[in-house]
């Protein structure tokens, strides 16, 4: 057997060693708080009842009687460290000679020999995210100047009290069957390097070709035990993460540049803080119910059990139906896109506060009601509103339209109201925010169940491009008088064209929030180079970046499989895809279609060519396991999977536009390892372009 790397030795060491201190010094339990509890009953009672002279003596007692329980307590509640899995980071630090070893992990242990700390809290932590391997560093720390240079930095994976992965500037060791392995590992390097081509195979071509053919890569993929999150974050992520609690953080990156981990890491860091944090006043928003399943874990796997994930389409309904509960709870899609346009666009926000201050009436809910009708119906309202803040944006003929289809709607709606119940009525997603910003300009703030103020601590909206100024000015009233959020954002996967998005700058204009910076995180973690580099060729105009990301890997170039039919195509990847599946049970597979028509013949071939754990996704029912899903490109914004093929990426789907450009580069970029694109017919432009 070959021997072990250092490394590899190194950290089997300071695990056992550890182990064995947390074995030796285990946890003391704290006394109860019963007696504590009693005796404060005790002066409680005995107070009313005491004389003038002897009241102050007895207050004093009781309040150190309540400062000892609530020390208690706050020791009782205080995380623990787990030793099954203790830390996940390891840092040697040289001061004046001499040696030290620090690790991160979720809670803080520094006594008898044990020196693990709680990487949102401790000082100590911001040199492992500031600094890298062999780099000498200065920082104050508690007061004291700290200068020495970092030894070592390590991630590692410990599942139940064994070392099974270490992540070092040495290389990737992971324990496996055969023992330990070691994988070479490769240093960042910028997009577009060495390796970087597409290749594109005619009709007929590529039956040599597989999914997964760089075997090392392979490897890779397959292991799932991959470090805790928060061991990868990186130094400019981690600043984002600890700014201060008031105020607005604004995150802009690319795909796969960490803006969803920061937020919730942000989120863990602030309820660390301040424990008060870690309340359903906390709520992290996001924009599609896939996402809210994906990252539904990370909260309670970070210690933080009682922020709210929710989508905003299910918030606002909950809030709709609360404050204007006569309104029939049933939702239609069905509106046209002018009229889409025209409910989310930033002037409405404009419309209403218009159409509140030149009407006087009662600050009740039914004249809200009245004001949201108005707004959205009233023509010579709109021409005047938006010739003012928005020129062009609609011609004359169009606001009429839009504003004649939203009459008749409204008309049956008060109809129905008024207890004519042959009609059919209901109201579409976009107005509810419209109906709520209303409620704030005319009765004031939302309210909770007891009928109080909604008052939120902390929000972070994710994906914020694709929000609505006025449904993310509807959440802004919510907050406290701190007017803490964390908005996160790369305008590069606008994919809802009608949300009225254009740029940052328009965007907090529109809110009132002008001057506010913007951070752009610059590496991106998910993708490999040539996916990262062809991803940015799809955007083509709409890049907004000259200097493209830091990527942190190589790997199989992005391929291009031309068919005459989609038989041929199905059989292609049938047999592609179960060959993937023999060599990595492990993996996680997707096919972005550009429709459902295009989901359901590519399901019922791949079904019918017995491709195993095969998952038609048609409502973002995502299962986040092992195996092949197929879904349309819309569906998919925020999620990442080991392998993803863009199926039938041709002209007649995916015209020269920038609505085509936005959702190839979105559907692209889940690719963390490799990516396939395919195309019956002829090529889109886009694809074509990226072409090199």
């Amino acid at each position: 057997m070959d021997p072990l790397h250092p490394v590899v030795t190194d950290e089997l060491v300071q695990l056992d060693s550890v182990t064995r201190l947390l074995q030796e010094n285990p946890y003391e339990t704290p006394p109860s708080e019963k007696s504590i509890v009693a005796e404060l009953v005790r002066l409680r009672e005995e107070l009313p009842k005491a004389k003038e002279e002897d009241r102050g003596a007895l207050l004093t007692q009781y309040d150190q009687h309540h400062a000892l329980l609530q020390q208690l307590r706050a020791t009782r509640d205080r995380p623990q460290v787990d030793p099954d899995s203790p830390y996940f980071a390891h840092v040697r630090l040289e001061e004046e000679g001499r040696r030290r070893d620090v690790f991160l992990g979720k809670a803080t242990r520094i006594d008898n020999g044990i020196r693990i700390v709680d990487w949102r809290n401790a000082p100590i932590s911001k040199i492992f995210y500031r600094y890298q391997q062999g780099e000498e560093y200065e920082e104050e720390l508690g007061g004291r100047l700290l200068e020495g240079r970092v030894v070592a930095r390590r991630t590692v994976t410990i599942e139940r009290g064994e070392l099974h992965r270490i992540d070092a500037p040495e290389g990737t060791f992971s324990l496996d069957g055969q023992g330990w392995r070691s994988d070479r590992k490769e240093p960042p390097r910028m997009a577009g390097g060495e390796g970087s081509a597409l290749r594109a195979h005619a009709a007929g071509e590529g039956t040599e070709r597989r999914l997964g053919t760089d075997l090392e890569g392979n490897r890779r993929r397959s292991d799932k035990r991959l470090p805790d999150i928060a061991g990868l974050i990186d130094a400019e992520q981690f600043e984002l993460i600890t700014r201060p609690r008031s105020g607005f953080v604004v995150i802009r990156g690319t795909a796969g540049s960490g803006k969803t981990t920061v937020a919730l890491h942000r989120i863990a860091w602030l309820a660390y803080e301040s424990p008060e944090y870690d309340t359903p006043l906390t709520v992290f928003l996001v924009f599609s119910k896939a996402l809210k399943d994906y990252v539904g874990h990370v909260l309670p796997a970070l210690g933080v059990s009682q922020v709210a994930v929710q989508t905003f389409r299910d918030w606002a309904h909950g809030m709709r139906k609360r404050h204007f509960a006569r309104i029939p709870h049933k939702m239609r899609e069905t509106a046209p896109a002018v009229v889409v346009r025209l409910k989310q666009h930033p002037a409405m926000l404009h419309v209403l506060e218009a159409q509140v201050a030149r009407v006087e009436g009662p600050a009740t809910g039914e004249q809200a009601f009245d004001d949201w009708m108005s707004a959205i119906t009233g023509l010579p309202l709109l021409l005047e509103i938006f010739g003012r803040h928005a020129p062009g944006a609609f011609t004359e003929s169009e606001l009429a339209k839009a504003a004649t289809w939203c009459r008749d709607r409204t008309n049956d709606l008060v109809a129905r109201l008024d207890g004519d119940k042959e009609v059919e009525a209901a109201i579409e997603p976009e107005d509810e925010p419209l109906l709520l910003r209303a409620w704030q300009l005319r009765v004031g703030p939302l309210r909770n169940k007891s009928k109080r103020p909604v008052r939120y601590r902390h929000l972070a909206i994710d994906e914020v491009q694709d929000f609505s100024p006025t449904e993310v000015r509807v959440l802004l009233e919510c907050l406290d008088e701190k007017r803490s959020i964390t908005l996160a954002g790369d305008t590069q996967q606008h994919v809802m064209q009608d949300s009225g998005f254009t740029s940052w700058t328009d965007f907090f204009r529109h809110l009132g929030v002008e001057g506010t910076a913007v951070n752009t995180l610059r590496v991106s973690y998910r993708s490999s180079a040539p996916i990262v580099e062809f991803a940015l060729q799809l955007l083509g105009p709409l890049r907004e970046d000259d200097e493209p990301p830091m990527v942190t890997r190589s790997g199989p170039p992005v391929e291009l499989f031309r068919f005459t039919d989609h038989g041929a195509a199905v059989a292609f990847l049938s047999d592609a895809l179960k060959d993937l599946i023999r060599a990595e049970p492990l993996a996680s597979i997707v096919l972005l279609t550009p429709d459902q028509n295009v989901s359901g013949t590519y399901y019922a071939g791949l079904k019918a060519g017995e491709v195993p754990r095969l998952r038609r996704i048609a409502n973002q029912d995502f299962t986040f396991a092992p195996g092949v899903e197929i879904t349309e490109l819309d569906q998919v914004k925020g999620l990442e999977f080991d392998y993803v093929i863009l199926v039938e990426a041709s002209a007649m789907h995916f015209p020269d536009d920038a609505a085509a450009r936005r959702l190839l580069h979105v559907g692209a970029t889940r690719a963390v390892h490799q990516l396939w694109v395919t195309s019956v017919g002829t090529v889109s432009p886009v694809i074509r372009e990226a072409l090199p």
